[in-house]
C-alpha cells in the first residue's frame, strides 16, 4: 500500500467509494505550430557567476519539442546549454544568431534587453 501513497501527492481520504482521483495534467500538451509561438530571446547573468546565457522564454509544449529545439540550436551555435519548463538556454551571446535561427524556423521571435 505504502507504494501507491507516492503516486497521491495532495489526495484527501474520501469515504465515497465511487470517488475516481484524476491527475490534472494526465493529457499530454500539444505544440503549437511554430508561427503561433511567441518566443523571447534575452541574455541572463543572473546566478551564473558572471557567465553570460542566451535564453530563449516562451515556448508552449510537448517537453520533447522543447528539446529537439534546444538541440538544433546548440548545435547551430557549437555550444552547450539546457532545455526544460518552456526555456532554452544557450552558454554565450548569442541572440543575434539564435533570433535568426528561431525566425529562420518560422517561429514569431523578439529580442529583449540591451
Amino acid at each position: 500500500m505504502a507504494k501507491n501513497r507516492k503516486n497521491r501527492d495532495g489526495v484527501v481520504f474520501s469515504t465515497n467509494s465511487d470517488y475516481d482521483y484524476s491527475y490534472e495534467n494526465d493529457e499530454p500538451v500539444e505544440t503549437p505550430e511554430p508561427g503561433d509561438q511567441d518566443l523571447r530571446v534575452t541574455l541572463d547573468r543572473k546566478q551564473r557567476k558572471g557567465k553570460v546565457v542566451t535564453l530563449v522564454t516562451g515556448f508552449v509544449g510537448d517537453e520533447e519539442d522543447l528539446a529537439d529545439l534546444g538541440k538544433t540550436l546548440k548545435s547551430k551555435c557549437g555550444t552547450g546549454g539546457s532545455a526544460k519548463d518552456g526555456e532554452i538556454l544557450i552558454q554565450g551571446d548569442f541572440r543575434d544568431k539564435v533570433l535568426q535561427l528561431l525566425l529562420d524556423m518560422g517561429y514569431k521571435a523578439k529580442r529583449h534587453g540591451g
